[in-house]
C-alpha cells in the first residue's frame, strides 16, 4: 500500500508524522497530532528535536533512576551485547546470577528469591498466582487508589480509573479505602481507622472471611495516583493483619523502591517488610524492560515441593540483568540513595517555602525525590482544583499547568488535581532549584487564573 511518508526524507517531522500514524500511544486518544521528538538525553536533561533542552522532573514513567544514558549502564548493555544476548530461563547465566545475588542483598526482611520479569505488571501479576497456589485462597485485597500495572490481572487489581476500561475484569478482588489524609472525610479522628491501616482491614475481612484471602497487596507509598505517603504505623497494622489470619502481603515497590524515597525501599521507612515484593523501573533505570518478584525465605520448602506457578521467554534475559548489576553497583558506589534523600530534602523544602505563598497549593507529601503538590480551588475547603479523573474541558486548569512548564522546559506529570515531581536520583541542587523556580511561575500563573483562596 502507498503512502505519502514512502519517500520522505528520515528527518524529526517524518518521524512525528509517522508515529502519529502507525504507532498507538499508551492510555490516549489516537490523534493526528505530532508528539513531541525526543533526539538525545544526559543525566537529567533529555532535548527535542529543536536543540530545546527539558528538565526531567518525572523521570520519564519514574523510572530512569540513573537518569538518561548513564555510561556505565549503557557500557554494561554493550558488552554483554557482544557476549552473549539471550540464554533459556532455566539454563545459569553470569549476569542473571549475580544480578539475584545483589537484589537478595538489599532488600528488606527475609527476601530472598528473585524471579524475574519484563517489568512491574508480569511482577505483580506472578506475585498474586504465586499467593493463590501457597495459600490455597482465591481472594485479592487492593485499594483503590492504585495502579498495578495494564495487564489483564494487574489492572484488575488496579483501583486507578483506568481499570474501568477492561471492566468487568477478573474477578476475586475485593477492595479498602487509601491512606489519604489530606482529602480522608474522616479527617477529624486522629488517626482515623482507614489510616490505621489495621482496624479498617479487620473489618473488610469481617464481610469477606479472612479465611478467603490470599493476599493483600498495596504501594507502601502510592505512586500513580497521588505520592499518598502512609501515617506511621499503618504499614505495621496491615503486617500485623496480616500474620493473624495467615494471608499473604505483597508489596508494590516498581515505582517506589531503589532509591526512589530515599531509602532502598519505601518499607524501609518504617520497618516493615513483606512477604513478597514486586519491583521494576529503577532497578536498572528502565534502559532494558526488566521486573522482578522476591519472595520470602519462609516459601522456600514450598518452592522445593511443588512446581512453581510461572514463567516468561524473557525472565532474566541477559541484557537486561547486566543493566541491573551496573545499576546497583552504581547505587553503592556513587551513593545514590544518599543523595535522593539529600536532594529530596531540599526539593520538600523549596515545595513547601513555594505552597506557603500560594493558596492553590493545599498539601505538599512526599519522601525521597517522591513528592505531589496536590492543588485546590480553595484552601478552606480543599476542594480539588478540578475534578477526581477530569478529562476534557474539566481538566483544562492542570493541563494548562503541565504544558506551561513544558513550554518553560521542565517535564512534569499529573493525576486528578496532583502534580507529581520525581526527579531523577542523580539530580543536583541547582537542577532542583532549576526545576522549582519553573514550578512557581506556572503556579503563579495558575493561582492568578482563579483568584481568592
Amino acid at each position: 500500500m502507498g503512502d505519502d511518508l514512502d519517500a520522505t526524507p528520515l528527518n524529526s517531522s517524518w518521524i512525528a508524522r509517522s508515529h502519529s500514524k502507525f504507532n498507538i500511544t499508551s492510555w490516549s486518544l489516537q490523534t493526528d497530532t505530532p508528539p513531541m521528538v525526543v533526539e538525545g538525553g544526559e543525566g537529567c536533561w533529555f532535548w527535542d528535536s529543536y536543540g530545546k533542552r527539558y528538565l526531567d522532573f518525572q523521570s520519564q514513567l519514574v523510572n530512569l533512576n540513573l537518569g538518561h544514558q548513564h555510561p556505565d549502564v549503557v557500557r554494561a548493555i554493550q558488552e554483554q551485547a557482544g557476549r552473549l544476548c539471550y540464554i533459556g530461563p532455566s539454563m545459569a547465566n553470569d549476569m542473571r546470577s549475580r544480578l539475584a545475588h545483589a537484589i537478595a542483598q538489599v532488600v528488606p526482611g527475609d527476601l530472598k528469591r528473585t524471579f524475574f520479569t519484563t517489568g512491574g505488571a508480569a511482577s505483580v501479576e506472578t506475585a498474586v498466582r504465586l499467593a493463590r497456589q501457597i495459600t490455597g485462597r482465591q481472594k485479592i485485597i487492593a485499594r483503590y487508589r492504585s495502579y498495578h500495572g495494564a495487564t489483564a490481572g494487574a489492572l484488575a487489581l488496579t483501583g486507578d480509573p483506568r481499570r474501568w476500561l477492561d471492566q468487568p475484569g477478573l474477578g476475586g478482588v475485593v477492595r479498602i479505602l487509601d491512606p489519604y489524609c489530606f482529602q480522608c472525610p474522616n479527617r477529624a479522628l486522629k488517626p482515623c481507622n482507614v489510616c490505621q491501616g489495621e482496624p479498617h482491614l479487620e473489618e473488610i475481612l469481617q464481610y469477606e472471611s479472612a479465611k478467603s484471602i490470599a493476599a493483600v497487596i498495596v504501594e507502601p507509598i502510592t505512586g500513580t495516583n497521588g505520592i499518598l505517603v502512609p501515617p506511621d504505623g499503618y504499614l505495621k497494622g496491615l503486617r500485623e493483619v496480616c500474620d493473624r489470619h495467615g494471608i499473604i502481603l505483597i508489596f508494590d515497590e516498581v515505582m517506589s523502591g531503589f532509591g526512589r524515597t530515599g531509602k532502598w525501599f519505601a518499607c524501609d521507612h518504617w520497618g516493615v517488610a513483606p512477604d513478597i515484593m514486586c519491583v521494576a523501573k529503577g532497578l536498572n533505570s528502565g534502559y532494558v524492560p526488566l521486573g522482578a518478584m522476591v519472595v520470602s525465605e519462609r516459601f522456600e520448602s514450598w518452592l522445593k515441593s511443588n512446581s512453581f506457578p510461572g514463567g516468561l521467554t524473557y525472565s532474566g534475559h541477559p541484557l537486561a540483568c547486566a543493566s541491573g548489576v551496573a545499576s546497583l553497583e552504581v547505587y553503592h558506589r556513587d551513593g545514590i540513595i544518599e543523595n535522593a534523600a539529600r536532594q529530596g530534602s531540599h526539593l520538600g523544602d523549596r515545595l513547601k517555602e513555594i505552597a506557603l505563598k500560594y493558596p492553590i497549593i493545599g498539601d505538599v507529601r512526599g519522601k525521597g525525590l517522591f513528592w505531589a503538590v496536590e492543588l485546590v480551588k480553595n484552601s478552606c475547603t480543599r476542594e480539588p482544583l478540578v475534578p477526581f479523573n477530569a478529562k476534557g474541558p474539566d481538566a483544562l486548569a492542570m493541563s494548562r499547568i503541565i504544558s506551561s512548564a513544558l513550554e518553560d522546559g521542565l517535564y512534569l506529570s499529573s493525576f486528578s488535581n496532583i502534580v507529581r515531581l520525581a526527579p531523577p536520583l542523580i539530580v543536583t541542587k541547582e537542577e532542583i532549584d532549576h526545576g522549582c523556580d519553573i514550578l512557581e511561575r506556572v503556579i503563579n500563573a495558575a493561582q492568578s487564573q482563579i483568584g481568592g483562596s
